[in-house]
């Protein structure tokens, strides 16, 4: 964290506004660009529509202004430096039906999953992670070892993985497996 007026790198930015508007969003992606660090957003009012644009601006943390307390916003500005997140409880639910909505009706239709694995890269991981061999995982998913192959060097190339247990471990990190 810095103080206002400091010339060292900051950790966390803090942005007060009345409202989410055009001008602040471009702020926002301006911050988000030049200096990639998560935002604490305090606004006097914010909706639904807002939210959604302002996580795509790296807010990490909203917190309204009526609850902005000094010790409020030095602990959200702390949990935001930490990696972590607030929201109030409402923009929560929100956030949390439009991430079930979009997997439902925009990544499931299209055989992807949240993580950009397909449910079949999902499966010859989940088998890799099992300790099963090329010629095994071909068996158990009635595929070719070419067909598992494929499907490995695929997902290795796509997320610049090294290898087969690099990403098994990716797999276990990103919770898909």
């Amino acid at each position: 964290m810095v103080a206002v007026g400091s010339t060292g790198p900051a950790d966390v930015a803090v942005f007060v506004t009345e409202r989410l508007t055009v001008d602040v969003t471009s702020t926002l992606r301006r911050l988000k660009s030049s200096l990639r660090i998560p935002v604490v957003l305090i606004p006097s009012q914010i909706d639904r529509a807002d939210l959604f644009t302002a996580v795509e601006c790296n807010v990490v943390a909203v917190l309204p202004r009526v609850a902005a307390t000094s010790e409020r916003i030095r602990e959200t500005v702390l949990t935001a430096a930490s990696g972590g997140g607030v929201l109030p409880t409402k923009l929560l639910g929100e956030l949390l039906r439009q991430f079930e909505w979009m997997q439902r009706e925009v990544l499931s239709p299209h055989g992807l999953h949240t993580s950009g694995l397909t449910p079949r890269e999902i499966d010859v991981l989940r088998l890799m992670s099992e300790g099963l061999d090329t010629a095994e995982i071909a068996v158990r998913m009635c595929l070719s070892e070419r067909a598992v192959k494929r499907v490995v060097f695929g997902v290795t190339q796509r997320l610049n993985l090294r290898n087969r247990p690099h990403a098994v471990a990716y797999a276990l990190r990103s919770g898909v497996i």
